[in-house]
């Protein structure tokens, strides 16, 4: 018998958002083997209420795309910020992603009351107080609007990559160690976009350093 899942506790805001600005932060982009890791800031306008706002993972990139244009449009702020692979390699994946949330508030450039971040861990040096919310992509407006915003920017790079590069198949896998993916970085150079510390990348380069 399939386990049902329970239901998502609804969460409950520390301070009011009708007289505080309150941003939420998200990322895209820990999983894949290139590319920048991508974060989003987001207020949203109480005034102009977004239908249709989630975790980005669950909805369709035509409804991301169309989501991404609405709350650009109506959000009272937003923010995007990156850490490139080289940044991922000097500081790990988590400590990048963390950056570049730090990064997307304050590219956001309009101070908030509190900061709400998807997870458990909190970026370092905020100039702001900020909660972690666990599953708040699914359960949190502002973190489901910067979900929307950091996965179809990095997809919209990626797409500009795959341009560029159409041989590596970027618009189709992401950037993920999917089987065609690797198959493929078997006959091809690696770009200055691959992650070296990632497994699959640095035992690609651990061989072909061996056949030297």
């Amino acid at each position: 018998m399939a386990r049902i899942k329970a239901p998502l506790e609804p969460f409950v805001y520390p301070i009011d958002p009708k007289t505080h600005l309150i941003c939420g932060v998200d990322e895209a982009g820990r999983g894949p083997l290139m590319g920048n890791v991508t974060a989003a800031c987001v207020v949203l306008d109480p005034a102009k209420a977004i239908a249709g706002l989630n975790d980005s993972k669950k909805l369709s990139e035509k409804k991301r795309e169309e989501l991404f244009y609405l709350i650009k449009r109506d959000a009272l702020a937003f923010g995007i910020g990156e850490c490139t692979p080289q940044e991922i390699d000097e500081l790990n994946i988590l400590n990048a992603a963390l950056l570049a949330m730090r990064r997307a508030y304050l590219n956001m450039d309009l101070p908030c009351a509190l900061m709400l971040v998807d997870g458990n861990k909190l970026p370092p040096e905020l100039p702001l107080m900020a909660q972690a919310v666990v599953k708040g992509d699914a359960r949190v407006p502002e973190i489901a609007a910067a979900s929307i915003l950091a996965k179809v920017t990095r997809d919209h790079e990626l797409y500009e990559l795959d341009r560029q590069y159409p041989e590596y198949g970027f618009a189709q896998h992401k950037g993920y160690p999917t089987k065609a993916h690797l198959e493929r970085l078997q006959q091809l150079p690696l770009l200055d976009c691959y992650r070296r510390s990632y497994g699959p990348v640095a035992k690609l380069m651990a061989q072909r350093a061996s056949q030297i």
